[in-house]
């Protein structure tokens, strides 16, 4: 079982990697995370290009591969109904493109098994000099910061990255969001946490050092600024939902 500091008895912990032409990056991902730290690693391919899947199988996890490119979102749900279905108590969810530092899996986890958080993010921003050091543009740290803080304001939390991809998720929460009813598409993410606040889940979050670099995922302009008009319109419903004006399927519980 997993080694979760902290943790009165072992949850079963289930990374899951959302992969799309990950051949450079995956192996390098996998092998940051810490032995013993996790049950399963789980890679679902979305019809990828390169070698991602020949990678992926030969290092001996999980691989599930898409029959059709259903994008960013759909690729989530498919790992999260898999995540579920193995039982997990804790998905870790990992970009594979090595963005991220996943030696971290095990101290992000212990927040949710010890219950100080039901939801933590890995926040990449924690000086403006360290993020663009580390090369994000300058053009998606300004985005970054803006929707972050609006969505602070309007969701009533206090978080340094609204928008990582390096997330952790206690089970109950998985099975009380209706995920299946986002978008397909980025502004998923977006979605998960309005909906996460929403239903009063405690969000929370941690510096994690991220790298950009040619081989790591990354959406141009023209698909960023579409991300962030996708985000204000869900914070737009979330208040129509608060205020009983009009809820949608975004925020009804799963049955």
């Amino acid at each position: 079982m997993a080694n979760v500091p902290g943790a009165s008895d072992d949850p079963k912990v289930i990374v899951v990697m959302p992969a799309y032409n990950a051949e450079l990056t995956v192996e390098k991902t996998l092998r940051d995370i810490p032995e013993g730290s996790v049950d399963e690693i789980i890679l679902v391919d979305d019809c990828s290009t390169d070698g991602t899947v020949a990678v992926a199988r030969s290092l001996g996890i999980t691989v599930i591969e898409r029959e059709v490119n259903g994008g960013y979102g759909a690729n989530q749900k498919v790992c999260y109904d898999e995540a579920l279905a193995r039982g997990a108590d804790i998905v870790v969810m990992v970009h594979p493109d090595y963005q991220y530092d996943s030696r971290l899996v095990p101290f992000f986890t212990g927040f949710v098994w010890r219950g100080i958080c039901d939801v933590m993010l890995g926040a990449r921003i924690r000086t403006r000099a360290e993020t663009l050091e580390g090369g994000m543009p300058l053009y998606k740290y300004v985005a970054n910061r803006f929707l972050t803080f609006v969505e602070n304001v309007a969701l009533g939390q206090n978080l340094g990255d609204f928008h990582s991809g390096f997330r952790v998720y206690h089970r109950k929460v998985l099975e009380r969001l209706p995920y299946h009813d986002n978008s397909d598409d980025f502004v998923f993410d977006s979605q998960f946490l309005a909906q996460s606040a929403y239903f009063g889940f405690k969000i929370g979050d941690a510096p994690v050092p991220v790298r950009y670099f040619k081989e790591a995922s990354s959406i141009n302009f023209t698909r960023s600024s579409e991300y962030g008009l996708r985000t204000l319109w869900t914070l737009v419903r979330y208040w129509l939902a608060r205020l009983g004006v009009f809820r949608g399927s975004l925020f009804v519980p799963r049955d």
